[in-house]
């Protein structure tokens, strides 16, 4: 598993994203965490499938598959009313991209 791949992500930068406030055990927690996940990323990657025949694999079965419905979701002003920001009935983002 390769610890420099964990500390290139910045769990107190995710977690301000979410708006979530952690404290300084649970940022060494979740760091822990999110190395074993990118450690069993790797792991996954070095499956040989070569030898796997996709020829052969059952199609997907249609009997788990929902039929597509609309249903209703939230009105407007209700979406507005929980965004921390909005303008022009819309939900007002940081930019996270540079121009």
């Amino acid at each position: 598993m390769s610890s420099e791949k964990t500390e290139q992500i910045d769990v107190r930068y995710v977690a301000n994203l979410a708006r979530i406030d952690i404290s300084d055990d649970e940022c060494a927690m979740f760091q822990k965490q999110l190395g074993s996940i990118i450690g069993y990323i790797d792991t996954l990657r070095d499956i040989n499938l070569d030898t796997v025949d996709v020829e052969n694999l059952d199609a997907i079965d249609e009997t788990y598959l929902r039929e597509d419905t609309c249903k209703h979701s939230l009105d407007q002003e209700d979406l507005l009313r929980n965004a921390p920001e909005s303008a022009k009935g819309q939900i007002r983002v940081p930019k996270v991209v540079d121009a």
